[in-house]
């Protein structure tokens, strides 16, 4: 055999690679992917089978596209194939049902992410634009703190002795005072003590000098303080019950409570708790969801909880424009029967950062939980310092005299201060009845003292 001779008849074709026509060109469908069963061509859009060397196979890359099986897409005529140029199907270009609905899938998933990236960005502008208006609000009281540095330990005898607590919500620390001369075995009672936006542990003890009455009384003062990278201006988040951020702060206030309680000579059955502003509503939170750990619960100049549970509405909450929803006990005390501990609240009736419409709700919505009522108001003034006028929420007598739930003072010409507190701190006035000597006469009253 001479080179380049074929022993056949003729010389094979050379094979040429069929490239695939783009999708769109695609050709009717032919295949049923749900049921499996394939549907035939026409017999016009059927060419003859020497007409495509690709055979009756359709390419892997058009099999990828439209997402068919090669057993499903193995029987695809060659009118498929040749549906592009000079040979489309009189039916005109059609694309598979699985293009179309992937198609519809991605411009539904972008839509979806461009819709989450707004709503991202508009609950980040409604929260700073929340903080800067609370900010605002606060600029009065966060002026006069500023004036102050960080102030130093209260002065007088006794052990300032700081502390930390901690919990799945972070850390606080705190501070806690012991009176001097404590005997072996003595167990004393413990007031807790929160303070106000703009202020620290010290500040406040500088402020309500309480630490003095509890040299002479004999019991032992905890002043949790709050974290500037949790809030910035320094307040306690009670508000802030969405996300559940209030709750782990009251948790961490706990803590701070079971370790002085660990560590200290301190009655568990005679704890009490009061604040200022932020810290008044943060401690009235703990005690709703506390009841059996507290004998007693003061609010000075505070809002009370179930009134805002974010930002914005603690911005409406602080301006008196917020309803207070009604109070209602863990399941756990009202279990075991467990009662409201009474509540004293003090405000002033020209406060301009925390609307005195707050107080009144306080111990409405407290008396409310105990289904205790108003008794007849009476006015107090004590020397050269504000009047005030005190009305009392009773409980129905239940074998014996009525119970006093809630006490209401309103102090006239206070603003948003600690009544009586020191001149020289910011969040004090001194022309205002003696708020730290209230406290503690309070307190002392429901430990039976």
């Amino acid at each position: 055999m001479e080179p380049g001779e074929w022993r056949g008849a003729e010389k094979p074709q050379r094979k040429t690679a069929i490239r695939a026509p783009p999708l769109s060109r695609i050709g009717p469908r032919t295949h049923d992917r749900r049921g499996g069963a394939l549907k035939p061509l026409d017999a016009e859009a059927r060419p003859a089978a020497s007409g495509c060397p690709v055979g009756d196979r359709l390419p892997l890359l058009v099999m990828r596209q439209c997402g068919a099986s090669q057993h499903e897409c193995g029987r695809i005529s060659d009118a498929v194939i040749r549906g592009g140029r000079g040979h489309r199907a009189a039916a005109g270009p059609k694309m598979p049902p699985m293009i179309k609905t992937r198609r519809i899938r991605k411009a539904s998933s972008g839509w979806a992410k461009g819709f989450e990236r707004s709503f991202i960005a508009m609950t980040r502008m409604a929260t700073a634009s929340g903080q800067r208006a609370l900010t605002k609000s606060l600029k009065p009281v966060l002026l006069k703190a500023a004036g102050n540095k960080r102030s130093a330990p209260p002065p007088g005898a006794g052990s300032w002795l700081p502390g930390i607590a901690m919990g799945l919500g972070g850390s606080r620390r705190f501070r806690l005072y012991r009176p001097p001369d404590v005997k072996f075995g003595e167990r004393l009672p413990l007031l807790v003590m929160l303070h106000g936006c703009g202020q620290d542990a010290n500040g406040f003890a500088a402020s309500t000098r309480m630490n003095r009455i509890a040299q002479r009384e004999r019991f032992l003062v905890l002043y949790p303080e709050q974290d500037r990278l949790a809030n910035p201006q320094g307040c306690w988040n009670w508000f802030d019950t969405n996300n559940r951020r209030a709750y782990g702060e009251a948790a961490l206030i706990m803590n701070a409570i079971d370790q002085a309680c660990l560590l200290h000579p301190v009655d568990r059955d005679r704890v009490a708790i009061a604040g200022l502003s932020a810290g008044a509503s943060m401690a009235a939170l703990l005690v709703t969801r506390h009841p059996d750990r507290f004998k007693a619960v003061v609010m000075h100049s505070g809002i009370p909880p179930g009134t805002a549970h974010s930002t914005l509405s603690a911005l409406g909450a602080m301006y008196g424009n917020r309803s207070t929803k009604a109070l209602s006990a863990p399941a756990a005390a009202t279990a075991i029967g467990v009662d409201w501990p009474p509540l004293l609240v003090i405000h002033g009736n020209v406060d301009h950062v925390v609307s005195p419409r707050n107080g009144e709700a306080a111990a409405q919505v407290w008396a409310d939980a105990a289904g205790a009522a108003s008794a007849a108001s009476r006015s107090v003034k004590r020397g050269q310092r504000y009047p005030m006028t005190v009305t009392e929420f009773k409980r129905k007598p239940r074998g014996g005299r009525a119970a006093n739930v809630a006490t209401l003072v309103s102090v006239d010409g206070l603003g948003h201060a600690w009544s009586g507190g020191a001149a020289s701190q910011a969040h004090g006035d001194i022309k205002g009845p003696d708020a730290s000597r209230m406290v503690w006469a309070f307190a002392a009253k429901q430990f039976g003292g």
